[in-house]
């Protein structure tokens, strides 16, 4: 039975853990970078819908505003 292991063996899994450490700040960040982008594009699409609802919001206002104009003008005349 042999105690050592081949050097092909102990080299390969060497390089294999190099390249995981080596590459694990790069996926970190790119990680970090989707999430920053998820969340800026939530935050867009939020503002978009919030604006759309005080366009609602507005264009009930005018609405309200022309028919109690129109309501005095047909009154006083």
């Amino acid at each position: 039975m042999a105690d050592t292991v081949n050097p092909q063996i102990t080299d390969a899994i060497t390089q294999t853990n190099v390249k995981l450490l080596g590459e694990a700040p790069a996926q970190a960040i790119g990680m970090v970078y989707q999430t920053m982008a998820h969340s800026l594009s939530l935050s867009m699409q939020n503002t978009v819908t919030a604006q759309g609802g005080m366009q609602q919001l507005n264009a009930a206002v005018i609405a309200t505003a022309c028919e109690k104009i129109l309501a005095l003008t047909n009154k006083t005349t």
